[in-house]
């Protein structure tokens, strides 16, 4: 056993250098190996994460019971992974941390029991856990409990899922199964150039398709929060990444059955937005950004982007209205016109399923010409997957504004939290044009006989747009067919979402008793 010399007799001092063993880690060449590769240990980012005193850690003192191929000689304390809680900002958090210095972080039998371990303790405390992620994967000497240890986090994933808030932080090497655990939580982080994630790695993607790519290039966090929407944020360093991680926790709740932290806005709820006048163009061809809409209406003009990177064409982020946190939606003119397409609808119905499960009211920002029309949409299931953010905001009790900047049309202005979908309250600005086409296509349709035999085509078409904007797209139709509850200047937007929230508050409503849906895949 690896104890003090005997020339200690206090059992205290013996506990004291027992410690300073396990907080030291394997060595000093260990520490500024992993310093050498721009990164933190596992201390120094639990320090970063927590209030500065606040870290309670659990079972420091494990250590495995692993035979053979050389682990009987090398038995260090922690085995790989540092886990307890402290608080962020005074509430409590649960944290386990891989110690990339001892085995790599590579989770073994012990390695596993510890986070299985604290993520019960989180589950049953009712407070976000977060996982600070450095591993080289399942400890290949331990064979086959290495991976049932893996298997017991992802069943405490699914069970923790829409109860306690899970944040993955990807600091280092995530490969094969381990990927999976920070696919089934709540959100991830990731640094660029020193966090990868991937099923297989370039040397077997290069031995079974010939393809060679670096391990960026390959699970690399630009490509997660870019391209395959793994990644919810990506960061330059991981500092920056462990603060916005703070800051995020401040936005959620502790667990489902609570409301999200309030404050005091310094931010009037009454402020006028007049400005919105000029930000949204009304001619509805003309393209805009509409996180600058987002911000003139939320509290000193802060928002959290989730999934920035990915499916820009939808917004989808987290802010405050009189202190209080709401989830935004919003079509993004600027991107591809702000249609709805696989990778907007999957995005939006995964922020919708969140804010729906840790009780955060939804505000939707609806300027949508309809869904991406194109071969390779239908093949690739745009009618199932498009349907995973109806299902999302038609299953969602918490309470649900919609708002139609400028247009919504077809089936994508249902999708978009229409009344007819359950919206709470549906408003308009006077420039509205809902319908079930753009005027000149739907004036194509309907008096395509009588264009082609007029004779001036171009001006009897002309002519039938104007009358089809007239009849049935001016802005207050849908008002007038009790489809949307108000239309409202632009300039009292703010204060008619905030007193709408405020009116909801006391929102409860209840789905049909059942195990679960069957939500659309």
């Amino acid at each position: 056993m690896d104890r003090p010399p005997d020339h200690i007799p206090d059992p205290r001092a013996e506990l004291r250098v027992l410690r300073e063993r396990a907080l030291r880690g394997p060595s000093e060449r260990a520490t500024e190996a992993q310093h050498a590769k721009g990164k933190l240990t596992a201390r120094e980012r639990i320090e970063l994460l927590l209030d500065a005193g606040s870290f309670s850690e659990v079972e420091q003192l494990r250590r495995h019971r692993a035979t053979g191929f050389g682990l009987e000689a090398k038995k260090p304390y922690t085995d790989g992974v540092v886990t307890g809680w402290g608080t962020v900002e005074g509430r409590t958090v649960f944290v386990y941390a891989h110690d990339f210095r001892i085995f790599g972080g590579a989770l073994g039998e012990a390695h596993a029991t510890k986070i299985h371990k604290i993520m019960d303790m989180a589950i049953a405390a009712g407070a976000p856990l977060v996982s600070l992620n450095d591993g080289a994967g399942a400890r290949i000497q331990e064979g086959v409990s290495a991976l049932a240890g893996y298997g017991g986090i992802f069943q405490r994933n699914t069970r923790a899922s829409g109860v306690i808030p899970q944040i993955s932080v990807m600091l280092g090497p995530c490969a094969g199964g381990a990927a999976y655990s920070p696919a089934l939580t709540d959100f991830v982080f990731m640094v660029r150039e020193t966090s990868q994630m991937f099923i297989t790695g370039p040397d077997v993607v290069k031995a079974v398709t010939g393809e060679e790519i670096t391990q960026n290039g390959l699970g690399g966090a630009d490509v997660h929060a870019e391209t395959s929407g793994v990644a919810h944020f990506a960061y330059d360093d991981e500092e920056t990444c462990i603060a916005e991680v703070r800051y995020l926790l401040s936005m959620l709740p502790q667990n489902n059955r609570e409301l999200p932290p309030a404050f005091p806005p310094d931010d009037s709820p009454d402020r006028a937005t007049p400005a919105l006048v000029d930000l949204v163009p009304a001619d509805t061809v003309r393209a805009y950004d509409v996180r600058a809409v987002i911000e003139e209406l939320v509290d000193d003009r802060e928002h959290m982007e989730v999934h920035g990177g990915w499916a820009a064409n939808l917004v989808c982020t987290l802010a405050r209205l009189d202190g209080r946190v709401v989830g935004i939606v919003a079509n993004q003119p600027s991107v591809m016109a702000g249609v709805l397409d696989i990778d907007a609808s999957e995005k939006g119905a995964r922020f919708v399923q969140m804010c729906d499960a840790f009780n955060i009211p939804i505000v939707t920002l609806v300027d949508v010409p309809g869904f991406l029309p194109g071969v390779g949409q239908e093949h690739d299931g745009v009618i199932r997957r498009g349907a995973k953010l109806l299902y999302a905001y038609c299953n969602a009790t918490v309470p649900r504004i919609s708002l139609i900047l400028r247009k919504a049309y077809g089936g994508a202005y249902i999708v978009m939290d229409s009344q007819s979908i359950g919206a709470d309250l549906t408003y308009a600005w006077p420039t509205n044009e809902i319908a079930v086409m753009g005027a000149e296509g739907a004036a194509n349709v309907i008096f395509r006989r009588q264009i082609a035999d007029a004779p001036d085509p171009e001006a009897e078409r002309r002519q039938k747009i104007k009358e089809y904007k007239a009849e049935l797209m001016h802005p207050y139709y849908a008002v007038e067919r009790g489809l949307v509850d108000d239309v409202i200047d632009p300039a009292d937007t703010r204060r008619v979402l905030v007193r709408g929230l405020a009116m909801l508050r006391a929102k409860h409503a209840e789905l049909p008793a059942r195990k679960h849906g069957n939500p659309p895949q």
